[in-house]
């Protein structure tokens, strides 16, 4: 949900945007933590980016070493955040974990608790 500077709900929407799918970014310094899933064997990949729509052409298209074995993927999972230092540090934090049920609970759940 995109709200414009000076309406009413613009000062109640403070959290991180949690919508799954691509979107036009507006605010170019925007960052997202993301997770994809293969659905050849429901693997994830986790990433962050500050160009969401740009990075996930490049795993479509196998331009992404880390993630050319995992065949076809589908994004699963969008955070977004206003720094990219944020967005790293969250992703880090969640490959540390190394854990498919807590994944699965982030997806399920729609956001990032940590």
């Amino acid at each position: 949900m995109f709200l414009f500077r000076g309406s009413p709900d613009a000062q109640r929407d403070r959290g991180p945007d949690r919508s799954v799918g691509t979107q036009k970014n507006t605010n170019k310094y925007m960052s997202y933590v993301y997770i994809l899933e293969s659905i050849r064997d429901s693997r994830y990949y986790i990433g962050s980016t500050i160009n969401l729509e740009k990075r996930l052409k490049h795993h479509k298209c196998g331009a992404t070493p880390s993630t050319k074995r995992f065949g076809e993927l589908k994004l699963v999972f969008q955070q977004r955040y206003n720094r990219i230092e944020d967005a790293r540090y969250i992703e880090r934090k969640l490959k540390k974990l190394k854990r498919k049920d807590y994944i699965r609970k982030i997806i399920e759940d729609g956001f990032i608790k940590i």
